[in-house]
């Protein structure tokens, strides 16, 4: 039988029959002891009467170590090698299992680094264990190991006077919170990814293909980097409260077709958040009502609103077959997610927009830069016509190609504005049914003052109006003559003081080629010496048939959409 090995603490026990028999093996101190035990395995400990105030330090050191072996963190004592003198349980479970004996236990002389397999040390301090010696003042870093495992090291001097240059370590693992961080960074960038395009992609790629390309980039950085498989976005229609389709991954087709409303009543998740603007976990499908499925196999969803500036754009849902899938992270991710899709939408409106009203711009400046002179070759075939009347008929008939052509210049530039800027390539509102009745109206104005006729051809052509001009009566009363048949003119605009007219003598000739004179005078608050607006007025002008210039653009719509209205009346009651 072994004799059994005791631990004393003080001077050699010297009494009793156990004392012959036993191994004793003497300490000074209670961290000496503390070391020993570590290292070797004892049957009994002995403490000297003279040490019991180092015996009280050894239950008190006794009964921390026991606490150090169990905290979830891992704790390592190292010498100024960086060799292991002790390590708590967390530290040997995470330990390289290379540098374990045959119990498990670590063995002796491991370096700290070894124990966890020659980490990749990540910073910010790349010599965290040599700072802390050198300076010492406590020191961290990360740790990446290679099974892509992080550790937070820190190191701190030991501040005991018969243990110098040694290490108190504390390691924590915070893959998880790396990982986090990691993927909020991939989503930020991501985010700012969507609707990065180049200067050369900007004007080469057509409306449909930019938006195409956004919705392959929503889509993959969603499957990709969040691992999303089941997507549908929906995008609202602000005046409807309709929620329209943009993008489906995975979804069954009469789903993706359904439609929804922007109500948390009878449509779905998605309905709901849309309403109100606030996120929503279903981690039971089965269960609740607010749910309709998107694909015959969900267990789950997550559906979070898009939003730009505190209103709502759409919504994003995502599906699993997993019940209670998606956590709190998912939740955040997605969040943050959705806010970069929300600008990028509104990138691509802008940029949509302003390639429309670019091409609008342009096409205005061309359609202005020809709208008057094409008059004057109106006017001029006009008059040449009205020599030819009754002597070549011929030549009657090329000069009303000649018109018809002329005409023709203009509205094929409206047309080629109308396609550069589609009806989907204008933000939604920019279009409404204000003033629809002045849609496809052809405007005569007379008035020799060149900006005045410049300024109806830019004024009323906004709203659809087909606007011709003459500088004078008698080329308006010829322009009228020539048109019948081809065009009637549904509003005639003239000033009241034209060098061969009034605006009444004006009204009155045309009155002898229409049966209704659709007229507005305009004239400045000098004084009408002719009294010509008195006279038209008496023959049948509109009550609010008068233009004071300078007008404002409303009030020359009001009065041309009231002459419109009147004149309908008087089709309808004749």
């Amino acid at each position: 039988m072994n004799a059994p090995r005791i631990l004393c603490i003080g001077d050699r026990l010297s009494d009793g029959h156990q004392a012959a028999e036993a191994e004793i093996v003497q300490v000074q101190t209670a961290s000496e002891a503390m070391q020993r035990l570590s290292d070797e395995a004892f049957d009994a400990i002995w403490i000297d009467r003279d040490r019991l105030p180092d015996g009280s330090e050894f239950l008190r050191l006794q009964h921390s170590a026991a606490m150090l072996r169990d905290i979830p963190e891992g704790v390592a004592l190292l010498d100024q090698t960086f060799q292991v003198l002790w390590a708590n349980a967390r530290m040997v479970q995470w330990a390289d299992p290379a540098v374990l004996d045959e119990s498990g236990a670590l063995a002796p002389g491991v370096n700290f680094y070894a124990m966890l397999a020659q980490p990749e040390i990540m910073g910010p301090d790349f010599c965290p264990f040599h700072t802390a010696l050198a300076t010492d003042q406590e020191s961290s870093s990360t740790l990446l190991t290679k099974d892509n495992r992080y550790f937070h090291v820190h190191a701190g001097p030991l501040r005991d006077a018969q243990s110098p240059n040694q290490l108190i370590v504390t390691v924590s693992e915070i893959t998880d919170e790396i990982l986090q961080q990691q993927k909020l960074a991939a989503i930020h960038k991501a985010g700012r990814e969507l609707a990065d395009l180049r200067p050369d992609e900007i004007f080469l790629m057509e409306v449909d293909e930019r938006i195409e390309l956004l919705k392959e980039n929503i889509r993959v950085y969603l499957s990709d980097l969040l691992s999303f498989e089941v997507i549908e976005i929906r995008l609202l229609e602000q005046a409807t409260g309709v929620l329209m389709p943009l993008l489906s991954v995975g979804i069954d087709q009469d789903a993706a077709d359904r439609q929804l409303f922007a109500h948390p009543q009878g449509n779905g998740v998605t309905g709901f958040v849309a309403s109100r603007g606030i996120s929503y976990i279903c981690h039971d499908v089965a269960n609740d009502p607010l749910f309709i499925p998107g694909v015959a196999e969900a267990k789950s969803s997550l559906t979070v609103p898009l939003i730009l500036h505190d209103q709502v754009l759409g919504t994003i849902n995502i599906e699993s077959p997993d019940p209670a899938a998606f956590s709190e992270d998912d939740l955040q991710f997605l969040e943050i997610f959705a806010r970069d899709v929300a600008f990028a939408l509104n990138t691509l409106e802008l940029l949509v927009a302003q390639k429309a009203n670019t091409a609008q711009q342009s096409c205005d400046a061309i359609h202005s830069a020809v709208a008057l002179p094409v008059d004057e070759i109106l006017n001029d075939a006009v008059n040449v016509m009205e020599s030819y009347i009754g002597h070549s008929p011929e030549m009657i008939e090329r000069i009303r190609r000649i018109l018809q052509n002329a005409r023709d210049i203009k509205q094929t530039i409206q047309q080629i504005g109308q396609r550069m800027t589609p009806l989907e390539a204008v933000p939604a509102g920019a279009q409404g049914p204000q003033h629809a009745s002045l849609r496809g109206k052809h405007i005569l104005v007379v008035d020799a003052d060149d900006t005045v006729r410049n300024d109806a051809h830019n004024l009323l052509e906004r709203y659809g109006c087909i606007v011709e001009t003459a500088h004078e009566g008698k080329e308006a009363v010829a322009m009228v003559r020539s048109s019948i048949g081809q065009v009637d003119y549904d509003v005639i605009i003239s000033d009241i003081r034209l060098s061969d007219f009034s605006g009444y003598q004006v009204m009155r000739r045309l009155g002898e080629i229409m049966n209704h004179v659709p007229m507005v005078l305009m004239t400045g608050f000098g004084y009408d010496p002719g009294h010509s607006i008195v006279k038209a007025r008496q023959a049948g002008l509109h009550p609010k048939g008068v233009l004071f210039k300078p007008f404002r653009l409303d009030q020359l719509i009001d009065v041309v959409e009231t002459i419109l209205e009147a004149t309908d009346n008087a089709k309808t009651k004749a």
